[in-house]
Order: C-alpha cells, then structure tokens, then sequence
C-alpha cells in the first residue's frame, strides 16, 4: 500500500457512521474496525483520509442492509495539512463502498469530490471519481 503525502489526522472513530458518496445500495454505514490500524492498549482505532475500513450497512436497499462491507474513507470535515503547506477539509465525512479487500469499488458513480490522498492510493476508485481534490 501506497504512502500518504500528508499529515493526516484520525478522526472518525470506531462507532461512527457516515455516509457513503455512490451507487452501491448502503447509505449510511457504521464504522466498526480499521484495517492495518495499531493504537496504544486501551484506546479505540480511529481512521482518517484513504484509510480502509470494515462498516456495516445501517440504512440503504433491503438487499445491502445489515451486511459487512469494506469502505474507504475519501472525505472527512476535520482539516488536514499537505506537504506543500495547504490545509484541506471538506463538509462531511464520507465513504465508498468497495467489491473486495483489494479497493475496486462497488458503485459506478460517485457524487462530490475524492481527495487526492484517496486516489494516489486506489487507483480504481481514481477511474471512477469526477472531481479529485
């Protein structure tokens, strides 16, 4: 897996929900384990911008509610500081629902920006993704 090339804060907790920014079926999903995550005993894993995540499926299609599903983390509302000195954030925290454990997303359209940490990342949620940031 590919670095990030930015100082990324862990916002969203273990428990979060957000909501999901495709096609896939799931519109909100709750968070419940980050992957490649290790913390200190006793303090719940967090996750942050191109991070991956395992989420249940609380609202969305019959068919997609109450399954476990892998997202990535692509926007998030606290800031975060690039190597070149700009600070970015956006208004929600969002997320996109992928196929497999190897980033190939579910959906086909995805709505708002992704940021560019996300697509250097998963360069097949790059493909699909509008707007980079």
């Amino acid at each position: 897996m590919k670095a990030v090339n930015a100082n990324v804060g862990r916002p969203i907790p273990v428990g979060a929900e957000i909501t999901t920014c495709d096609n896939s079926g799931a519109k909100l999903l709750k968070v419940f384990a980050v992957k490649r995550h290790k913390t200190r005993k006793g303090r719940s894993p967090a996750a942050g911008i191109a991070d991956m995540v395992m989420c249940s499926v609380k609202k969305g299609r019959p068919d997609m509610r109450k399954q476990v599903v892998w997202a990535v983390i692509v926007r998030q509302k606290k800031e975060y500081r690039r190597l070149d000195g700009t600070r970015v954030a956006f208004e929600d925290n969002s997320a996109v629902v992928l196929k497999d454990e190897k980033g190939n997303p579910k959906g086909t359209i995805f709505k708002g920006p992704i940021a560019k940490e996300v697509a250097t990342r998963y360069p097949a949620i790059a493909k699909v993704a509008n707007i980079i940031v």
